[in-house]
């Protein structure tokens, strides 16, 4: 436990390489730009105006960002948390099976500003901190529970953990937080969202209010270590690493905002579309060949952005009809194109038990499209563009970014995001971030 506390509180940025710095601010670009995508959802207009009303602050208060509202910082975590993931198109962890960034982001917004905390270097530092202890984090529940739980159950922990810093709790208040954390996290059934897509998403939003509540209720003397996830002599192996494997590093990112899962067979499908210069039109049917998960996501006409976000053939067919696949091709608006919906139809979801075995560490799909002629065409095995070993580049990024946000903000608005994000550490700070992103979209 001491060396874990030694990493979580003592951890400053000039410890951090310059390639984890650096990365660092990579992330943080990609979280900001789905966050600012997201604030359009209505699952933000309504979590945002919830928080405001139900989570109401009498001395401490944080921005829910992009509305021009405040909450509790617990609120105010809750909101940003549950707004970035209304968008299905921020970083994720292979091996924890979830988002990292998507509660970690969140948490240090909401304590910083509550607690007048802003500055840049200390800022990112706790980013990566964030990140290194929510991947191990997920890796222990995983590997000490049989069933699945979202992202927001691991979360927890790792908010906990990151108000112990940002508090400066001490070691027995750091335990307790943690334990508290851990206890209140949302242990909710990530398939069951698969099954029935609706606004629950992730749990991050839930894991992030989780979190700040258990450090602020550690502070006050609430007692509640240890955590399990932690502490507990079978999960040791996991964090023995810390501060010496660099989990932000094996991050990915995703081209698309649409489940991890359904990307590979996204991808198969353009590319062969691509090559083979085939039109949606000339397309009789199509069977996309994945691992069970991905055929989970079967939901073939969605009736809200959260179903088109968790199927596979809505996506695929809809980045054939319109030649992308942005946040705008799987919003309320187009969930209803003819041309989409028949080919979304069209598509067969075949297990494959080589992909199988292969998950979680690789997802892998093939498409076989067959043409009104006849003739059929089979791609090659693909994975998501961004995987760890094949990160999208600084350019794809940016790229992505300004495709994300300039329709909400503006080009102007959202290349003064940029750069700031870029300076954070080295000129700019949280509070230049958070006046950037208080004002409504």
């Amino acid at each position: 436990m001491t060396d874990f506390q030694t990493f979580l509180h003592q951890t400053t940025y000039d410890d951090l390489p310059k390639e984890i710095q650096d990365f660092a601010r990579r992330c943080l670009l990609d979280l900001v730009g789905v966050l600012i995508s997201g604030s359009e959802t209505k699952l933000s207009q309504i979590i945002s105006r919830h928080t405001h009303e139900h989570f109401g602050a009498v001395t401490k208060s944080a921005s829910v960002l992009l509305k021009d509202l405040r909450a509790s910082p617990a609120g105010a975590a809750l909101a940003n948390a549950m707004t970035l993931d209304s968008i299905d198109a921020h970083d994720g962890f292979k091996p924890a099976k979830g988002h990292v960034g998507c509660h970690v982001l969140p948490t240090l917004m909401a304590f910083g500003e509550a607690e007048n905390i802003f500055d840049g270097k200390d800022f990112l530092a706790s980013l990566v901190v964030g990140y290194e202890i929510g991947g191990r984090a997920a890796l222990a529940l995983h590997g000490s529970v049989p069933d699945y739980h979202t992202s927001g159950a691991w979360g927890a922990v790792t908010s906990a953990a990151l108000g112990s810093r940002l508090l400066k709790l001490n070691q027995e208040q750091t335990r307790h937080a943690m334990g508290i954390g851990e206890y209140h996290g949302p242990r909710s059934q990530m398939m069951r969202v698969i099954d029935y897509p609706t606004m629950l998403k992730d749990g991050s939003g839930w894991g992030a209010m989780a979190g700040i509540s258990a450090a602020y209720l550690a502070q006050s003397g609430f007692t509640g270590a240890p955590a399990i996830t932690i502490e507990s002599d079978d999960v040791e192996s996991y964090w023995q690493d810390l501060g010496k494997r660099w989990t932000i590093l094996e991050q990915y990112f995703k081209a698309y905002p649409v489940c991890r899962w359904a990307q590979p067979a996204t991808e198969a499908a353009l590319t062969l579309t691509k090559a083979n210069n085939i039109s949606h039109h000339d397309i009789k049917f199509i069977e996309a060949h994945t691992f069970e998960e991905g055929c989970a996501l079967a939901t073939r006409a969605p009736k809200d952005t959260e179903q088109a976000q968790y199927s596979l053939p809505f996506p695929v067919a809809a980045s054939l009809v319109f030649g992308k696949l942005g946040p705008r091709e799987v919003s309320d608006e187009n969930l209803t194109n003819p041309e989409v919906l028949k080919l979304s139809n069209s598509i067969k979801l075949i297990e494959n038990e080589d992909y199988n075995l292969a998950f979680p560490e690789q997802r892998y799909a093939h498409v076989v499209i067959e043409l009104n002629s006849g003739e059929r065409l089979t791609s090659d095995k693909h994975t998501a563009r961004g995987d760890p070993e094949d990160h999208l580049t600084m350019d794809e990024i940016h790229t992505k970014f300004h495709a994300f946000a300039d329709p909400v903000i503006g080009e102007t608005r959202a290349s003064e995001i940029e750069a700031i994000i870029m300076k954070m550490g080295e000129g700019a700070n949280l509070d230049d971030l958070l006046t950037a992103l208080k004002l409504p979209a």
